[in-house]
């Protein structure tokens, strides 16, 4: 499920600049793993036109270059080197994400650096160190959640190149990250992750609209993208039912026992729905049946939050990118309660 929610979390090369809220070994462990990805790029055009170069990967990377062309061209996304180099990191991802919240609460424990501000998740490039703090939280009595991330933004602050990682997707998820990551460099508004995830999610969705109509493409696997929104709606209408039971004033064991009971509903939800509408296909059969916490339901409300606010928002601006963009980073100069009751009233049914 990691992959089908577009698991692309932002860690911040910007952190390696930070002091004072961990330990050095760990910024040590940032620096390290940072500069292993940046000496590990070439130049995609030289690759191109290499005769040694496989002939698949040249082919995957032509693609890229289309839809980095097309980013720029006609989403007026950021014009620089990023996605214009090729890295091969030999490893499945590049980094590890460990989110982590209380056991009653669905507040993510923040990592704020002076740059990036705060975000829900702490990355690792080493799958063991990952575990290892996973281990050490869940030991203090958090809820914690580890994935795997494929791509990730540095906001412009370093070019970021297409990754060994992502070139296991589809040719449509290539190009939609490619979008999706060159938002995260077009606007990033400190502490406010949701804000940013859903603003980069609307992007690569309308940008991949308008990709595949240049393209004659035929459209997208649309069972698809409605399994995927009955399945998130599910999962966000049993957060918003958690929300309320951490909020209730029960004791911690009224609470636990709570907590499993709606766990014990999602997976009942989600099966009536695979049978009912879904012909029983089983996309989301892993994600729901290996084990549930607070943690792992993080992801739904930072991605999707507000990707509805941000398509109204689009046609408000007549469906014109950069008009679109200065809209967006007129909201973004608000205070967090501001510009979160603006996106609110500009959700539809709101």
């Amino acid at each position: 499920m990691f992959d089908a929610l577009r698991g692309r979390w932002v860690v911040l090369a910007a952190a390696l600049l930070l002091s004072g809220c961990s330990t050095l070994d760990y910024y040590s462990h940032l620096a390290s793993g940072h500069l292993q990805l940046l000496q590990a790029r070439e130049p995609i055009a030289k690759l191109l036109q290499s005769p040694a170069a496989d002939p698949g990967l040249k082919q995957r990377l032509a693609l890229a270059q289309q839809a980095r062309e097309f980013a720029s061209a006609e989403l007026s996304l950021p014009d620089n080197h990023s996605y214009r180099l090729y890295a091969d990191i030999q490893r499945p991802f590049v980094v590890w994400n460990v989110f982590a919240t209380p056991e009653f609460s669905l507040a993510p424990q923040l990592h704020c650096f002076p740059i990036a501000g705060c975000v829900a998740y702490r990355g690792f490039y080493s799958q063991g160190r990952a575990r290892g703090s996973a281990a050490l939280l869940k030991q203090q009595g958090l809820d914690t959640y580890l994935g795997g991330v494929e791509a990730y933004s540095t906001l412009g602050w370093f070019d970021d190149p297409i990754l060994n990682t992502m070139l296991r997707w589809s040719d449509e998820r290539l190009v939609a990250v490619i979008f999706h990551e060159l938002a995260h460099q077009q606007l990033y508004v400190t502490d406010d992750t949701a804000f940013n995830e859903s603003f980069a999610s609307f992007v690569e969705r309308e940008g991949l609209r308008q990709w595949r109509a240049q393209q004659g493409l035929q459209p997208s696997d649309l069972q698809g993208e409605q399994q995927r929104e009955q399945f998130v709606a599910l999962v966000l209408a049993s957060r918003a039912r958690l929300e309320q039971l951490y909020d209730s004033g029960l004791s911690a064991a009224q609470m636990r026992s709570g907590k499993q009971a709606e766990f014990e509903r999602l997976r009942a939800e989600y099966q009536a729905l695979r049978e009912r509408e879904w012909g029983g296909s089983g996309r989301y059969d892993g994600w729901i049946n290996a084990p549930l916490n607070n943690a792992k339901l993080l992801p739904f409300g930072l991605y999707d939050r507000w990707v509805p606010a941000f398509a109204a928002l689009f046609e408000q601006a007549g469906r014109d990118w950069p008009r679109f963009y200065r809209r967006v980073a007129a909201l973004g100069k608000l205070p967090e309660a501001e510009r979160h009751a603006r996106l609110g009233g500009l959700s539809p049914g709101s």
